[in-house]
C-alpha cells in the first residue's frame, strides 16, 4: 500500500506541476494541436481533426517517462 500511495502523490504533484504551466501561459506557446502532419478538414460547415503527429509525439514522450521512472525503480 506504500507504493500506491507514494505513486499517487508523485502523479498529483505532475498534474499539479502542468495545470501551473497550463495556467501562466507557459503551455500556450508550445504548437500542440497545429504540428505539421495533423489533418484537418474544413468542408460546408463541417471540420473534422485528427491530430496524428500531436499524438504521436505525447504518446513518445509518456512512453520515455515511463521507461525512465521504471529503470529508476530497478
Amino acid at each position: 500500500m506504500e507504493q500506491i500511495g507514494k505513486a499517487l502523490v508523485v502523479g498529483g504533484f505532475a498534474i499539479a506541476a502542468i495545470g501551473g504551466l497550463m495556467w501562466s501561459g507557459v503551455l500556450n506557446k508550445v504548437p500542440f494541436g497545429k504540428l505539421p502532419g495533423d489533418v484537418a478538414i474544413e468542408k460546408d460547415g463541417v471540420s473534422v481533426y485528427f491530430p496524428i503527429v500531436t499524438m504521436l509525439l505525447i504518446s513518445g514522450i509518456l512512453s520515455f517517462i515511463l521507461w525512465l521512472v521504471g529503470a529508476l525503480r530497478r
